[in-house]
C-alpha cells in the first residue's frame, strides 16, 4: 500500500471514529432530554387541544363563600393608619388567615383603605379575593374553582402560578431545545442513508407555514 493511500485511509478511520463519536454524544443528549421532557410535552400537548377547543368545553364554575370576624388582638393590627403601599398583612393574621380557610396570602399586597383591606386572590383553575372591614373586623372570603380543565390550561400558560412554576418552564423549555436540537442534528447524520429526511422535515415547516399565510388574516 502506497504511503497515499495509507494516509487516506488513515483519514477515513479518524473520520469514522469522530462520527461514532458525535453519534453516541448526541443519541444520549436525545434520549436523557426526552426521558426529561416526556410527562410535560405531554402535558402540553394535551392542553394545547384543551386551550384550542376551550369554548366548547363546558365548566361550572363552583364558588364557596365564607365569613369570620377577627379576634380583638388581630383586629388592632388594621385600625392603625396605613400608608396606600403598606404592604403584606401582619403575620400573625395571615397565619390566621391560613388555618381558618386555607388562604395563603404571603407576598400579596393588599389595597388598603379607611374602611377595608382588600386582597386580589387569583390562582390556577380559579380566583379569589378577601376583604377585611377595618372596623369592625368582618372578614369576607370567597374562592372560585373553575376545575381540572382549566386548572391545567393555567398551568400551561403560566398564569397565576408563581415564581417556582416559572422558573420550571423556563428550564423545560430549554430541555426541548436540546431535545429539539440534537434530533434535528442526528437528522442530519443520518439523512445520507435516508433520502426522505429533508423532505419530511421541509414538510414539517412548509405546511404550518402556508396555513399562517392563507388563513390567518
Amino acid at each position: 500500500m502506497t504511503a497515499t493511500a495509507t494516509t487516506t485511509v488513515a483519514a477515513a478511520a479518524r473520520r469514522a471514529q469522530w462520527r461514532a463519536f458525535w453519534l453516541r454524544q448526541l443519541y444520549q443528549w436525545h434520549w436523557i432530554s426526552a426521558a426529561l421532557s416526556l410527562v410535560g410535552m405531554l402535558l402540553f400537548a394535551i392542553t394545547g387541544i384543551t386551550l384550542n377547543h376551550a369554548s366548547q368545553i363546558k365548566a361550572q364554575p363552583q364558588v364557596q363563600r365564607f365569613q369570620a370576624v377577627l379576634p380583638p388582638a388581630l383586629l388592632s393590627a388594621l385600625t392603625a393608619d396605613h400608608a396606600a403601599d403598606a404592604g403584606e398583612l401582619p403575620p400573625a393574621l395571615q397565619r390566621w388567615l391560613t388555618q381558618q380557610w386555607s388562604v395563603t396570602t404571603a407576598g400579596v399586597v393588599p389595597e388598603w383603605s379607611d374602611d377595608e383591606v382588600y386582597l386580589s386572590l387569583p390562582r390556577p383553575g380559579g380566583d379569589g379575593w378577601l376583604s377585611i372591614e377595618r372596623a369592625s373586623g368582618a372578614v369576607e372570603y370567597e374562592r372560585t374553582d373553575r376545575g381540572w380543565v382549566s386548572y391545567l390550561n393555567d398551568l400551561h400558560k403560566g398564569r397565576h402560578t408563581g415564581g417556582v412554576w416559572t422558573a420550571f418552564l423556563d428550564v423545560f423549555a430549554i430541555v426541548c431545545l436540546v431535545f429539539s436540537i440534537s434530533g434535528l442534528l442526528l437528522l442530519q447524520m443520518q439523512a445520507a442513508r435516508r433520502p426522505s429526511t429533508w423532505p419530511l422535515t421541509g414538510l414539517g415547516l412548509l405546511i404550518p407555514l402556508l396555513l399562517a399565510l392563507l388563513f390567518i388574516h
